[in-house]
């Protein structure tokens, strides 16, 4: 069993390595490239940001929808693996077409952006789902849980601030030797496809579900489908709790790249300051085991929300003439991020168990689909409030810091700090409140369900 549990935490740890790099450079780094490196004009980026709103806000109501058709998926190979190995062929394909220059102008332009990046909301969401649905199927243990959890957050973080840090100078090397910044992002945007598509196949092939739930598998139909989610009130006051937070950290993220070229004045030091973040967010999932031992859930949130609350204080207020203020914020603010981050996902992991005993019915896809839908949600609300700020604050305009105005710097930096630390807050009130899945209560709903014969006893 041991033996089954280490495999399981390495190759689910190793599946979330590429997924993450993509993601985060179509959520983080696309509308930098469509603004400073393809430099589309204002008229056509009005276009292109109501697009990548409507196709987020459509692919996130969508989710649970994915979530009902993996439910009810019956194969040999089960239900969640037959839209990982989709998701493999078509995910990598569509990234790259997104950074991919057709030479199109104007209508043309738009039309094909539009296609592209509906398709690669779909493609995406066909393995990110049925992915992360898998979790809850391979252990009812909270500690295992964590420790899958936390690997898997660790992997999908290196990918992440592989692209984070990287991106500029990695595109910069690249678009010297081919010709132009485009060209670099092109082929740096087809490198990380591959290793998404590698990681993906060590999931596919080495990930063995374990066989805990025993009740017997019963079709959804889908006129139940939103109920299942309304009626798990764990999961509906989680879900909330969740989007304001994905909002306020996709919206500090998405922030980044500009900040550092048109407030810092240095763009290169934004790989530097990603470093401190990378270390200082991989330190806080390396050590949350540990943490998590001594402390409970309650109080690790607590901790964690203060941690990033004084953070983006200190970034608010910190000179933009020196890297240390802004380096202690950082580390506060992504040590914490990194506590929430895993928490959050023990949550949603949590309610489909709790949905289960409630509802003498257990929908992992569905349950789990709320997760990516929220993290959509928080990246088109995210990405617009970036999008409109950058437009009307004159910043698209300006070539350098110099260039950007008082009244304009001061309207990034309430969007980057003030409205994200608003979001945390009332989040964390909303845990607080409403959230009762504790250890205690966790354990008698296992008990319930081992005394139905509805999962495996020890």
């Amino acid at each position: 069993m041991e033996n089954a549990s280490l495999r399981n935490r390495i190759t689910f740890g190793l599946g979330t390595l590429g997924r993450d790099m993509v993601y985060a450079i179509v959520s983080m780094f696309l509308i930098y490239y469509l603004t400073d490196v393809i430099n589309l004009p204002i008229s056509t980026m009005w276009w292109v940001a109501g697009i990548i709103l409507v196709a987020r806000i459509f692919d996130a109501l969508t989710d649970p929808l994915m979530g009902f058709i993996i439910d009810n998926t019956k194969t040999r190979w089960g239900k969640f693996k037959p839209w990982i190995a989709i998701g493999i062929l078509t995910s990598p394909l569509f990234t790259v077409l997104l950074f991919t220059d057709f030479g199109l102008q104007g209508t043309a332009y738009i039309a094909t952006f539009a296609i592209f990046y509906f398709m690669w909301g779909i493609s995406y969401t066909t393995h990110d789902i049925s992915y992360w649905s898998m979790l809850p199927t391979l252990t009812v243990d909270q500690k295992e849980r964590e420790k899958i959890g936390s690997l898997a957050r660790i992997c999908a973080n290196i990918g992440l601030f592989f692209v984070v840090v990287g991106i500029e100078p990695i595109t910069d090397i690249l678009g010297q030797h081919l010709g132009s910044h485009q060209s670099g992002f092109f082929v740096f945007s087809i490198m990380i496809s591959i290793v998404m598509a590698l990681s993906l196949c060590i999931a596919l092939f080495g990930v063995k579900e374990t066989g805990i739930v025993t009740v017997k598998k019963q079709s959804t139909p889908i006129r139940e489908l939103f109920g299942i989610i309304f009626k798990n009130d764990q999961l509906f006051f989680t879900a909330i709790a969740l989007s304001l937070f994905m909002i306020g950290y996709i919206t500090t993220t998405s922030f980044g790249l500009y900040y550092f070229k048109y407030a810092y004045g240095n763009i290169k030091m934004f790989s530097v300051f990603s470093a401190i973040l990378g270390v200082s967010q991989l330190s806080g999932l390396a050590l949350f085991p540990l943490f998590s031992k001594k402390f409970d859930r309650k109080t690790l949130f607590t901790g964690a929300i203060i941690s990033m609350v004084a953070g983006y204080i200190i970034f608010f207020f910190a000179p933009v003439t020196t890297m240390v203020f802004i380096g202690i914020a950082g580390v506060l603010i992504f040590f914490g991020q990194a506590f929430i981050q895993l928490l959050m996902t023990m949550f949603v992991t949590d309610s489909v168990d709790y949905g289960h005993w409630k509802l003498g019915k257990r929908n992992d896809s569905i349950t789990f689909s709320l997760q990516p839908l929220i993290y959509k949600l928080g990246g088109a609300i995210g990405t617009g409030i970036v999008s409109v700020i950058i437009l009307v604050s004159g910043i698209k305009e300006a070539n350098s810091a110099a260039d950007v105005t008082q009244e304009g710097l001061l309207m990034m930096k309430v969007a980057m700090f003030i409205f994200p630390m608003i979001c945390f807050v009332l989040s964390y009130l909303i845990y607080r409140a409403k959230f009762k899945i504790d250890a205690k209560f966790y354990a008698q709903i296992l008990s319930d369900l081992k005394e139905r014969g509805e999962l495996a006893k020890d």
